[in-house]
C-alpha cells in the first residue's frame, strides 16, 4: 500500500483510524470558529442540540469573532454582535469584537492554532491555517453548532492535489500570485473536495505570511484544505508569535510515495505577476494582459492579505508620492495587532499621506457590506479572495485581483501596473515579529 499525504495523515490522527482518501471518519476538533455571520445560527443550533444547560466542549478552545460588519452597519448587524457578546459570556468562550481583528488573522497571531491541529470555522476561509500545517476547513453554521456541543465531526478523507514550486521567484512576485496562477491552471472548481498541498524549495522558502495566502485561497478553487508541512520556519514563528518553545519534531509530512489525484509543477522563474480579471478568481493572467486598464478603488486587506508585511510592501511603493489623481486607496488591516504596528513604524502615516484612507480592523468591503463598497460600473484592484458580480459592492462593478505589490503600483498610476515597473520588497516574517509590544 502507498505512503499517506499530509491530509490523511492528519486525519489519521484525529479519528484514531488508519484514514484513506474517500473513507469516512469521525474525527476530534481542536478548534472551533464563528463569526458575527454565523455565529447565530450556530448558537442555535448548538441551544437545540444541548438545551438551556448546554455547555461547549471546550470553552478555551473556542472563539467567537465580530469582523465582518464591523463597527456595525445596521441594526440587524448590531443584534447580531450583541448575540455574540452574549454567548460568548455565557459559556466562556474566547470572544474577540469591533476592531480586534478578523477571524483568519485573530486565531493565528493570538496562538490559537498549531501544526498537527484539526481546527472547523463557519467562514469558508479557514483552510487559512494549513499554512501552519493545520488541517483547516470551513463548514456550515449547523455543523458548527453540533461541534460546539460534542467536539467531533464526520469527515471525508480528501483526496489531495500537490503543487510543486522549485526555484527563486522573481521581483514582483509573492504567494497571492502563486495561487492566482494555481486557481487558473485548475479551475475554480478543479479542487473541489481536495486538499491542495503546496510544497517544493519555493514554499520551502516563503515567510509564514505568505504560506497562509497559499492556504486562504484553496478554497477558490473548491478545496476542503490547504495545506503546507512545518517545518523550522513554521516553528520559528510560532515561537515569535506565542512566546512558547514549540517541538515540530513529530510534525506530520506527506510519504515520498504518498497518492495524488494529479501533480502540478512550476519553475518560480517563469512566474510573472497575476492579476485575476473579473468575475472569477480562475480568469489568472500575466499582469502585462490587463496593464494599462483604468480603475477606481484600490483596495488592500482583507484575510488574504491584510497583513503588516502586505502593507508595508504597499507603503514602500507610495512612500513620499501621492496616489493618482481620481482614485480611491482603501487600506483595512487584518487585525488590531496589523494596526497598531502601521502606527508605530510610520507606515499609517506614509499611508495617509499618500492618500490612503484607512479603515478599523476587519473586513471591510471584501464582502460587499460597508467600508468602501463600489457602485455601478466602478473598476476595483483589490487584494481581496473572490471578484464574483456583487462581491465588493454594485452588480455592476468590477473587480480584479492581485498581490499586494500590484495594487501599490497601480495607486500611484491609476491603472493596472506591472510591480516590476517599481521597486518592491519582500519581507521575512521578522518584520511583524520585531514590532510587536
Amino acid at each position: 500500500m502507498s505512503g499517506k499525504t499530509l491530509a490523511e495523515k492528519l486525519l489519521s490522527e484525529k479519528s484514531g483510524t488508519d484514514a484513506r482518501a474517500g473513507d469516512y471518519v469521525e474525527a476530534d476538533v481542536d478548534v472551533a470558529m464563528a463569526h458575527d455571520i454565523t455565529g447565530p445560527l450556530a448558537f442555535q443550533t448548538f441551544d437545540e442540540v444541548t438545551g438551556d444547560d448546554g455547555e461547549l466542549f471546550a470553552p478555551d478552545r473556542t472563539v467567537f469573532t465580530i469582523d465582518h460588519h464591523a463597527p456595525a452597519d445596521g441594526v440587524q448587524a448590531a443584534n447580531n454582535h450583541n448575540a455574540v457578546r452574549e454567548f460568548a459570556a455565557k459559556h466562556g468562550a474566547h470572544q474577540f469584537d469591533v476592531g480586534d481583528g478578523i477571524c483568519h488573522a485573530v486565531l493565528v497571531e493570538e496562538g490559537f492554532v498549531g501544526p498537527g491541529d484539526l481546527v472547523i470555522g463557519a467562514d469558508s476561509h479557514s483552510t487559512t491555517y494549513g499554512g501552519i500545517g493545520a488541517f483547516g476547513t470551513g463548514v456550515g453554521s449547523t455543523d458548527l453548532g453540533t461541534a460546539l456541543a460534542t467536539g467531533e465531526l464526520w469527515f471525508r478523507v480528501p483526496k489531495t492535489l500537490r503543487f510543486e514550486v522549485e526555484g527563486d521567484l522573481g521581483d514582483g512576485v509573492y504567494a497571492k500570485d502563486l495561487i492566482l496562477r494555481f486557481i487558473g491552471d485548475v479551475g475554480f472548481d478543479g479542487c473541489t473536495y481536495m486538499a491542495a498541498e503546496y510544497a517544493g524549495s519555493t514554499i520551502e522558502s516563503l515567510p509564514i505570511h505568505e504560506r497562509l495566502v497559499l492556504s486562504n485561497m484553496a478554497i477558490e478553487m473548491g478545496g476542503k484544505t490547504g495545506l503546507v508541512a512545518p517545518d523550522e520556519r513554521t516553528e520559528s514563528y510560532l515561537e515569535r508569535q506565542t512566546g512558547n518553545d514549540v517541538d515540530l519534531a513529530d510534525a506530520f509530512v506527506s510519504d515520498d510515495d504518498a497518492d495524488y489525484e494529479a501533480v502540478y509543477s512550476y519553475d518560480a522563474a517563469d512566474l510573472a505577476p497575476q492579476v485575476s480579471k473579473p468575475s472569477n478568481p480562475e480568469n489568472a493572467v500575466d499582469v502585462t494582459e490587463v496593464a494599462g486598464t483604468e480603475v477606481d478603488q484600490l483596495f488592500v486587506g482583507t484575510c488574504t492579505n491584510g497583513r503588516y508585511e502586505d502593507i508595508k510592501i504597499v507603503a514602500d511603493i507610495l512612500e513620499g508620492e501621492t496616489i493618482a489623481p481620481n482614485v480611491r486607496l482603501v487600506v483595512v488591516p487584518a487585525s488590531k495587532s496589523v494596526y497598531q504596528h502601521m502606527l508605530q513604524t510610520g507606515v499609517f502615516q506614509t499611508l495617509t499621506d499618500a492618500g490612503a484612507v484607512i479603515q478599523s480592523a476587519g473586513c471591510g468591503p471584501c464582502a460587499g457590506y460597508h467600508q468602501g463598497v463600489l457602485g455601478d460600473g466602478d473598476v476595483c484592484l483589490a487584494t481581496a479572495n473572490r471578484n464574483f458580480p456583487g462581491r465588493e459592492g454594485s452588480m455592476e462593478s468590477s473587480v480584479y485581483l492581485s498581490s499586494p505589490a500590484t495594487v501599490g503600483a497601480s495607486a500611484l498610476y491609476g491603472e493596472i501596473t506591472d510591480p516590476r515597473e517599481v521597486e518592491t520588497k519582500r519581507y521575512d516574517d521578522t518584520v511583524f515579529a520585531e514590532v510587536r509590544p
